[in-house]
């Protein structure tokens, strides 16, 4: 008898081959049977005529450490579809860090990660991932953070890692990897990431590939005098090529400065490839990004860690040298943001209302009331890129987004930050948008969507019988109509639950039935 049988199914297995109508049957966590099953004695049954079963999705990029713990019902991205989360990515998470440093990073990264418990177990990639183990209703699997490693290397010191120190630092990449880690993540963008220079990356993508690891990043746009070929792209290739260490690439999509122009973003990709270095990539379906807002202060002065940097922040004469850089750097970019997230009702005001528009509303800069912010808020303060006025231009930056999903190398990640008040709407959108509109709107498979969605994730980074519907493996499902889901979340009306994906089982049980969260926490820590 089986636990579980899905009936009259569309069965879309994850490796890109075509779909076939059959039934599946489920046996504790595991697929057992493919085949006609119509007759087969089940505990349960889900009539899925008319519907498509596809393996769960692994989202390869989300920053819901906290949010896992604070809400392990996790229905924001457990109704889309998602079975399986990758955190950790940019190098940011908790893992391997000492009490101190952890109280430290908890403080730094609270309007990203949002509010951790004041102790957690986290000494250990061990023990930081037995946080999750069961206690979720999704898989969670866990990159080895390169902040991580320095904080305890180093602390939040503007120092370069070499000798004992960088033995120290390797150490730590070889134990995180040993015990569960599925990659080596860093963003270059943000502290303490980029005090680093690229030797010391190389150095540490050495220690990861010896166990086979791959190296994960947001590439740097923080100190490029310290990079190899000032950074971005550029670097990343080079650290593969010198390493030999296979390389994912986080977030390489067109924008509304680059839409139509996915051939000249992949060239020195596509090169590289040529030149012998393994090389993926991911994205996610928005014109759009959010995220953390203090990578725009200079790097100088938050050397010594978040303490330091509010030092410097009440310094009359520092505040005035930061708010002025903060201020230079928007009007290069032309930048628009938002505020996503606050820590307090003094400013809850600004939530939903774009950095200019508060800043003039207050008659200051902008790089004076984030400065101010940071001191009033503890660092609690988040942000969301706005999209382009140009529906014309969204709709070719969805396009491009096919494009570069018709690639055999690329993946999908959400980048989700769900702790925050008013978050990006591909927190709650991401992979229903994909499978839903944007699928139809092109000339894609299904088949290979649902490949990029779950199976590349799956084999790039080691997790183990996942990412297919296939006898033996975890059973984590995913059925849905392919005709009506689709995302609901939009930017102005961001906590919405997709339509269209009435069921979503974990490790065999049934987590979402009828379009409902059944408040089954079936979710395993996996390596």
């Amino acid at each position: 008898m089986f636990d579980l049988t899905i009936i009259g199914a569309t069965l879309v297995d994850g490796s890109g081959e075509p779909a076939v109508k059959t039934d599946l049957g489920i046996t504790g966590d595991r697929i057992e049977a493919i085949g006609d099953l119509s007759s087969a004695e089940t505990r349960k049954n889900i009539d899925a005529s008319g519907l498509v079963a596809s393996p769960g999705f692994i989202d390869a990029h989300a920053h819901c450490d906290g949010a896992l713990l604070a809400d392990p019902q996790h229905a924001h991205a457990l109704r889309q579809g998602v079975t399986t989360e990758i955190i950790g990515p940019d190098g940011i998470t908790f893992a391997q860090l000492s009490p101190e440093n952890y109280q430290l990073y908890r403080t730094y990264m609270r309007g990203v990660l949002g509010d951790l418990p004041d102790e957690l177990d986290v000494g250990t990639m061990e023990s930081f991932l037995a946080n999750y183990h069961r206690k979720t209703s999704i898989n969670v699997a866990c990159f080895v953070s390169h902040a991580s490693v320095r904080l305890e290397a180093v602390g939040f010191r503007d120092i370069p890692l070499t000798g004992d120190l960088l033995d120290t630092a390797k150490k730590l990449v070889r134990e995180g990897i040993e015990q569960g880690g599925v990659g080596l993540a860093t963003g270059l963008s943000y502290l303490p990431q980029s005090f680093s220079d690229t030797q010391e990356i190389i150095e540490l993508c050495r220690a990861a590939n010896e166990h086979g690891s791959v190296y994960v990043t947001h590439t740097r746009n923080v100190n490029v005098d310290r990079s190899f070929g000032g950074g971005g792209v550029t670097e990343a290739l080079e650290i593969g090529r010198q390493s030999g260490i296979p390389v994912h690439i986080e977030h390489i999509r067109t924008g509304p400065g680059t839409a139509g122009k996915v051939e000249e973003l992949m060239a020195p990709i596509d090169q590289a490839i040529q030149d012998g270095v393994d090389c993926s990539m991911e994205l996610y379906p928005y014109p759009s990004g959010s995220g953390t807002y203090f990578q725009y202060f200079p790097p100088e002065f938050s050397d010594g860690g978040p303490d330091a940097l509010l030092r410097n922040l009440k310094d009359e004469s520092n505040q005035k040298t930061i708010a002025a850089a903060i201020d230079a750097s928007l009007e290069i970019t032309k930048e628009e943001h938002v505020f996503s997230h606050v820590g307090s009702s003094k400013n809850s005001e600004l939530l939903g209302m774009s950095w200019r528009d508060s800043a003039r509303n207050r008659g200051v800069s902008v790089g004076t009331l984030l400065c101010a912010l940071a001191v009033e808020e503890n660092f609690v303060v988040g942000r969301r890129g706005t999209p382009p006025d140009s529906t014309a231009l969204w709709n070719q930056v969805s396009r491009d987004c096919m494009e570069l999903l018709s690639r055999p190398d690329y993946m999908v990640g959400s980048d989700c930050l769900p702790a925050q008040k008013y978050p990006h709407p591909r927190a709650y959108g991401t992979f229903p948008r994909i499978i839903g509109r944007l699928l139809r709107q092109s000339s894609i498979s299904l088949e290979t969507i649902v490949q990029r969605l779950a199976d590349n994730p799956a084999r790039r980074f080691g997790i183990k019988d996942r990412g297919r519907i296939q006898k033996g493996y975890f059973a984590d499902i995913v059925i849905f109509d392919p005709e009506t889901v689709i995302d609901t979340a939009t930017y102005d009306d961001p906590i919405q639950y997709p339509a269209g994906i009435p069921y979503v089982i974990v490790n065999g049980e049934v987590a979402v039935d009828n379009g409902k969260c059944t408040g089954v926490i079936a979710g395993q820590a996996v390596t």
